[in-house]
């Protein structure tokens, strides 16, 4: 008898809504946008709203929308693509620094699907398209940063060797000059320098010693800096959680950044650009006020100026060492927390064994004296001036605490003073995924279409198309009704892959279309071998009922064995494969999965509803 439980159908049944509820999402195109968040503290509600809506229409710019549509985040939706270079370019003057306008594409998806975590299958960047940036890497400023290393450097190796130097200072031509006692010092402090730093030219004059890095060296940094600022855009995206996405090094000077999908353009923008980061610094005694009108500031200090504002409405200037004591560099880690005592933001920090020591020895020596948080940002401004756009960079160096040392500490501590958690949670991020060797500016962004182009993409779908209905027509004519039940079962496992993609967050890529073709066929095959086997019974002389149950049972085992061979090679290119061979690997995986169960059991649950209860069945349609 052809029989079939019920909880298996119950079973079908359950999987089929389920996968055309989470595939479900993929319907819903996703619309071209310009999304504006505030970039430190900038108030995104009504008036900002009414700011940009009238901007647009006095510009005569067509949007479907501007609306709040998440706290902190104002979305105006257009009507396409072309628009939202035009809308961004028109905002960004008005708006200023106090806000980051970005391109995205927003989503479509109904409010109910998004409660349930339905949201449309990740496309790469092939397919889909998505945002690129190109940064340029500033050289000047990288060498700068190394060079004021390498004079700290000598600074305390002269200090460990108890060499009395007047000062280690850099020169315009990338030298350093170190100032000593006499020629006899002179010799000593150019024996020390060239032991901790061979690769540098050391000249002894009278009683200095010049340090000059040679070409080759500082060629050696700038290269250096460019793929150290590549490893760190690598982890600050993996904390956006972007999938697939490409960096790549273009010339000596410029990155290549392309992130296909992106739903949050403005925190990737933030995150990938920022230059955050904090130095802790000794506070100098002194009037700072009389220091700031006079310009008579001591050797060893500098003027920086507090985040809150004095009486007269002006930052509050202070006196800092300029020698630093930890900075993010020697950061290992960094969580956002609040602070126990006030219960404002704060980041806890964690430092390796250089920068622990260093501040040990600072703390065990200044106990009851001040010390100072520095909070530095790159922040990247663009103007328009004769019709064309004009980058430049400010560098923002705030004041951001200023506690007095209770008591000794090294290693791990608190540093307060920040205006928000969004603001902690950025610093702390930033911090984690590590400094950048040299600041960065965005010279381009844009949302990028399909590398196939639409032309292609839309010709290949409709080669996909022809190709099932070609199939369709086949099976009909040759398998008949058993044809449709193998259409039926394709297509109930082309829906289930787009489900399961979907619901997994994988990214379909080319090599993944590939892979999903190839379960297609491996679906077919399966659907074909078990037809020819009830064909087989058939002419063997068994009932229908008998022929089609058999089939079934016989070829199961087969196609079940073939299917797992399979499944690991798609499981060992997943797990030892990278990039769009790992994209393959991942839906080969998934399609095998569900081709040998819509072939064993769908179908048989298809075939058994048909002729399951027809008691007196003499033939099939087969």
């Amino acid at each position: 008898m052809l029989t079939y439980s019920r909880w298996k159908y119950l079973a079908i049944l359950v999987v089929l809504l389920l996968s055309a509820l989470y595939a479900l999402p993929n319907v819903f195109p996703q619309d071209p946008s310009v999304q504006i968040s505030s970039a430190r503290g900038a108030a995104v509600d009504e008036a900002l709203r009414k700011r940009v809506a009238d901007v647009l229409s006095k510009a005569s710019v067509p949007a479907k929308s501007v609306a709040i549509e998440k706290e902190g985040t104002l979305l105006v939706r257009l009507t396409n693509n072309d628009s939202q270079n035009k809308v961004a370019s028109l905002l960004r003057d008005p708006l200023g620094s106090d806000y980051v306008v970005a391109l995205n594409l927003a989503s479509t998806v109904p409010g109910w699907l998004e409660k349930i975590k339905a949201k449309p299958m990740q496309l790469g960047l092939d397919l889909q398209g998505g945002v690129h940036f190109l940064m340029q890497v500033d050289q000047k400023a990288a060498l700068d940063k190394r060079l004021d290393a390498t004079a700290e450097d000598v600074r305390v190796s002269l200090r460990d060797a108890n060499v009395r130097y007047e000062s280690v200072e850099r020169r315009a031509n990338n030298s350093i000059i170190a100032t000593v006692g006499n020629a006899a010092d002179a010799d000593k402090a150019r024996q020390i320098v060239a032991k901790g730093q061979p690769l540098l030219v050391q000249n002894v004059v009278g009683n200095t010693v010049e340090i000059q890095v040679p070409e080759a060296e500082l060629a050696r940094m700038q290269a250096e800096a460019v793929e150290q600022n590549v490893g760190t855009l690598r982890n600050r995206i993996n904390s956006l959680g972007v999938a697939e996405p490409i960096i790549q090094r273009q010339g000596t000077d410029r990155i290549v950044v392309q992130l296909p999908g992106i739903q949050d353009t403005a925190q990737a923008k933030r995150i990938l650009g920022a230059t955050a980061t904090l130095e802790y610094r000794g506070v100098v005694e002194g009037d700072a006020q009389e220091a700031l009108r006079s310009g008579s500031v001591p050797p060893e200090a500098r003027i920086y100026f507090r985040r809150e504002t004095g009486p007269d409405g002006k930052p509050i200037p202070i006196l800092l060492n300029k020698r630093v004591i930890a900075s993010g560099d020697q950061l290992i880690g960094a969580t956002a927390a609040f602070d126990s005592q006030s219960g404002t933001p704060a980041v806890q920090i964690r430092l390796n064994g250089v920068g622990g020591q260093r501040m040990f020895d600072y703390t065990t020596e200044h106990v009851g004296k001040p010390m100072a948080v520095v909070y530095i940002e790159r922040i990247p401004e663009v103007r328009t001036v004769d019709g064309k756009e004009v980058r430049s960079t400010r560098i923002s160096e705030e004041v951001i605490n200023v506690a007095t040392i209770q008591g000794v500490f090294s290693k791990e501590f608190n540093t307060n003073g920040l205006e928000s958690q969004q603001e902690a949670s950025d610093l702390a991020l930033l911090l984690r995924a590590g400094s950048l060797a040299a600041p960065m500016d965005f010279i381009e962004e844009r949302i990028v279409g399909p590398s196939l182009g639409a032309e292609n993409v839309a010709r290949g779908l409709k080669a996909v198309s022809f190709s099932f209905a070609f199939a369709l027509i086949f099976f009909l004519i040759y398998y008949r009704m058993f044809g449709v039940i193998t259409c039926l079962a394709l297509l109930i496992n082309l829906l289930m892959v787009v489900a399961l993609m979907s619901l997994f967050g994988a990214t379909m890529t080319l090599p993944g279309l590939a892979g999903i073709a190839l379960t297609v066929g491996m679906s077919v095959d399966a659907n074909v071998l078990i037809n020819e086997r009830i064909r087989e019974e058939l002419r063997a002389g068994l009932p229908p009922q008998a022929a089609i149950a058999s089939g079934y049972e016989h070829a199961s085992g087969t196609i079940i064995d073939a299917n797992v061979t399979a499944f690991l090679a798609g499981l060992a290119m997943a797990v030892f494969g990278t990039g769009p061979l790992r994209g393959f690997g991942i839906t080969l995986m998934l399609g095998i999965a569900t081709s040998a169960y819509t072939a064993v059991s769908v179908s048989r649950g298809i075939a058994t509803l048909i002729y399951g209860g027809r008691r007196k069945l003499k033939t099939i349609a087969i």
